[in-house]
Formats: C-alpha cells, sequence, structure tokens
C-alpha cells in the first residue's frame, strides 16, 4: 500500500496471530467524501487537526484473547501516530466485520458512499483517549441505518 504514513503491527506468538495497518487521514477531509448526512463536527474537527488515523484493514486469528490482543493493536497504531481517532469503511453487507468491529470498540457513525463506486459503506470510528471519547458520545448509529443513538 503506497501513502504516506502508512503503517502496521504484527502480532504473534509461535506464529502470527493478527495484523492491523492503516495510514493518517489528510487533514482535508476527503477520506469522508460521500458520507450522507452532516458529518459530526467533532470528527471534522479531528479530521482538520490531524488527529485521524485510517485503519485499511485488521486481521486476527480466533483465540481466547483476540479482543485484548486487537485492543493492543489498535492502541499501538493510534498512539505511534498521535491518533485520537481511528476510522474506517466496511461494505455494509459484512455483517460479520460489522460485528467484530463493534465487538472491538468501534462506533458506527453512519453511511458513507465514494461517488464512483457501487458499494456503499459503513463508517466506524475508535475514539482513543477519556476526551475524545466524551466528545464522541450519542454519535452511534443503529446498525440498519437508523439514526443517532446513545452510547
Amino acid at each position: 500500500m503506497r501513502r504516506p504514513g502508512f503503517a502496521m503491527v504484527i502480532a504473534e506468538t509461535d506464529s502470527v496471530m493478527g495484523c492491523a495497518f492503516g495510514f493518517p487521514v489528510r487533514g482535508d477531509g476527503s477520506w469522508w467524501l460521500g458520507f450522507a448526512g452532516a458529518m459530526p463536527r467533532s470528527i471534522e474537527q479531528l479530521t482538520v487537526s490531524g488527529n485521524v488515523f485510517a485503519f485499511a484493514d485488521i486481521l486476527i486469528r480466533p483465540h481466547p484473547q483476540e479482543r485484548e490482543l486487537v485492543r493492543r493493536m489498535q492502541k499501538r497504531l493510534l498512539s505511534d501516530h498521535q491518533a485520537s481517532l481511528g476510522a474506517t469503511l466496511v461494505d455494509r453487507a459484512d455483517r460479520q466485520a460489522l460485528a467484530a468491529l463493534r465487538s472491538w470498540g468501534w462506533l458506527d457513525i453512519g453511511e458513507l458512499r465514494r461517488p464512483a463506486g457501487a458499494t456503499t459503506f459503513r463508517a466506524l470510528v475508535l475514539p482513543f483517549g477519556e476526551r475524545t471519547t466524551a466528545r464522541l458520545k450519542g454519535l452511534v448509529t443503529m446498525p440498519g441505518g437508523g439514526g443517532p443513538r446513545g452510547v
């Protein structure tokens, strides 16, 4: 993947257990192009300030410690990039990936459709740090694409 700031974390014991990788989101807001409705102000502010890291993928082998392993990989990438927010896009038809991300602490903030693409994505964010988590309370949308609900 050729992106400025690309980074990857690999978790391993006797074998590879998982990896997470991504890149910093540009402050121009292009990552959110095609977002349905109004972008939450707090997310716009974090994007403009350069505090958002896009997770291109998180891969994990099923394991009893899966959540802890994912949490540590996510934390490592966010802290290494001094990011306050993780962001990712998931095909809205991929219910398994959406369920996994939600179980790992990701918040669903709405739909996004790229102008040239046919796929509709769910936009998810992962707050990092108490201040960011507090700023994002109430932004989660219902899994079926409904309106905001409280966290």
